[in-house]
């Protein structure tokens, strides 16, 4: 794994941020990209919107494991 990547930095947020927010600015990004909420728009939007769901998703999984919640 990239221990080099900013996580944090994907979900716009500082490594000292409460777990709370770290899960509340996650469920807001989830929910802003989510491919299903997506499925009016053109493809090339859908593709952006996937990958970007997808690292927002990647970056909340590994804060997750990293700090235990």
């Amino acid at each position: 794994m990239n221990t080099n990547v900013d996580y944090y930095g994907k979900l716009g947020l500082s490594p000292s941020a409460e777990p709370e927010v770290i899960q509340a600015v996650y469920r807001a990004l989830a929910k802003k990209y989510h491919p299903d909420k997506l499925q009016h728009m053109d493809e090339a939007y859908q593709k952006g919107a996937r990958e970007k769901f997808n690292k927002v998703q990647e970056a909340y999984e590994h804060i997750q494991k990293e700090r235990g919640f």
